[in-house]
C-alpha cells in the first residue's frame, strides 16, 4: 500500500499543500480558518494519515512531545490531570509522556537534565522541590513550563506559567464546614512533602478564628497505610477529637478503616472529611466528604496555557491562573 502523503490529503481536502503542511506539520495554524483545519484534520484521519515525526522535529526543531511530570502516579488525584493534559495535547498533535518523581530532590532534578536534552517541547508539572529559579533553565532553553500549585501565586518576570487551587482558603472552608456542624475538636492529619502546609495553614487559621485549639498530626506520607497510623494515634491521645480533616482522600480512608476497626460509627462518634475527591471517595462506606479540585480542568487548562507559549499566542512574564474548588458533602461529616 502506497504510503498517504501530505500532497494526497490537501486533494482530498480541496486545499493546497501548504495548508496541510501547517496543520499536520506541527507548525503554527492559528492563522487558517477553523473549517479549513477540520476539513484537513478530517481528510487525514479518512485516509489514515500518519506524520513523519522524524521529518517534523527536523523542519520545526520541535519534538511534539509534552512532559507531565507528577509526585506519585500511583495516587488517584493525579491520572484525571494527565488525562485533562492528554486530551488537549493530543488535539493539536502533541504526545504526552507523563514522568513519576516520587517528590524526591535527586528525581526532579534529574528530570530537569533529562529535559534539557531537546526530549519535550513543553512541561506541565508538579513540583515539590524544584523552584522558579531552578526551572528558568528549561524557558531559557525555550521549553515551556507551567505548574500547577497548591498555594495563591504572584507571578514574576520568569515566563513561568502557574495554575494553583487556592488550598489554604479550601482548608478554612473545611474547617469552618465542620464547626457549623457542631465539632470543636477537629485534628488535621498530614503527609510529610507537598501541598500539606497550605493546607495546615488554612486549618489553623480557620480554628484559632473560632477560638479553638489546633490539632496536628504529622505522618510520613499521604497514603492509606499512614492514614490507619493516624488514626491510632488520634484515637491513643484520648483528646475527645469528634472530627478529623484529612489532607487528602488516602489518608482520610486509612482513618476511616482504622476507626470502623475499633468498632467507632462514622460520622456519629467521629466524622471524617477528605482532601481531592479521588474516585473512590463515593464508594467508601460511608461516602467520603472532600474537597474537588476538578483535576481533569486543571489538566486541560495547563495544557491550553502550555501550548500558547510553545504556539508564541503567550509571551512575556508569567500568567497566574486560579482554578476553583469545591466542597462535595457526603456521609462521612
Amino acid at each position: 500500500m502506497a504510503r498517504v502523503t501530505q500532497k494526497s490529503v490537501a486533494q482530498r481536502a480541496g486545499v493546497s499543500q501548504a495548508s496541510v503542511s501547517l496543520v499536520l506539520g506541527g507548525a503554527n495554524a492559528a492563522s487558517l480558518p477553523e473549517e479549513t483545519v477540520a476539513r484537513i484534520q478530517t481528510a487525514a484521519r479518512e485516509l489514515g494519515y500518519v506524520p513523519n515525526r522524524l521529518a517534523q522535529a527536523l523542519k520545526t526543531r520541535r519534538t511534539m512531545t509534552i512532559a507531565c511530570v507528577v509526585p506519585d502516579i500511583t495516587n488517584p488525584f493525579y491520572p484525571h490531570l494527565i488525562r485533562g493534559v492528554q486530551g488537549v495535547a493530543e488535539a493539536h498533535g502533541y504526545d504526552v509522556i507523563a514522568l513519576n518523581t516520587d517528590g524526591s530532590p535527586t528525581r526532579e532534578q534529574h528530570f530537569l537534565q533529562w529535559a534539557l536534552q531537546g526530549r519535550v517541547d513543553g512541561v506541565v508539572g508538579v513540583f515539590f522541590t524544584l523552584r522558579a529559579q531552578a526551572l528558568q533553565i528549561l524557558t531559557e532553553n525555550a521549553i515551556a513550563v507551567v505548574r500547577v500549585e497548591a498555594a495563591r501565586k504572584a507571578g514574576g518576570a520568569v515566563p513561568i506559567d502557574d495554575i494553583f487551587i487556592d488550598g489554604r482558603a479550601a482548608a478554612v472552608a473545611v474547617v469552618d464546614y465542620l464547626l457549623s456542624r457542631g465539632h470543636r475538636r477537629i485534628a488535621i492529619i498530614a503527609g510529610a512533602g507537598g501541598p500539606e502546609q497550605v493546607r495546615i495553614d488554612g486549618y489553623r487559621a480557620a480554628m484559632i478564628a473560632a477560638g479553638c485549639d489546633p490539632v496536628v498530626v504529622g505522618v510520613p506520607k499521604f497514603d492509606e497505610a499512614a492514614g490507619r497510623i493516624a488514626g491510632r494515634r488520634i484515637l491513643e491521645m484520648q483528646a475527645g477529637i469528634t472530627a478529623i480533616f484529612a489532607a487528602n482522600d488516602l489518608l482520610a480512608i486509612g482513618i476511616m478503616l482504622e476507626l470502623r476497626a475499633q468498632n467507632l460509627r462514622i460520622p456519629d462518634d467521629i466524622a471524617v472529611f477528605g482532601f481531592d475527591n479521588i474516585s473512590a471517595a463515593p464508594l467508601v462506606t460511608p461516602p467520603l466528604s472532600s474537597v474537588t479540585q476538578f483535576q481533569d480542568r486543571m489538566g486541560e487548562t495547563a495544557a491550553q496555557i502550555l501550548l500558547n507559549r510553545i504556539d508564541g499566542r503567550l509571551e512575556g512574564a508569567a500568567t497566574v491562573t486560579e482554578m476553583p474548588f469545591e466542597l462535595v458533602l457526603r456521609g462521612s461529616a
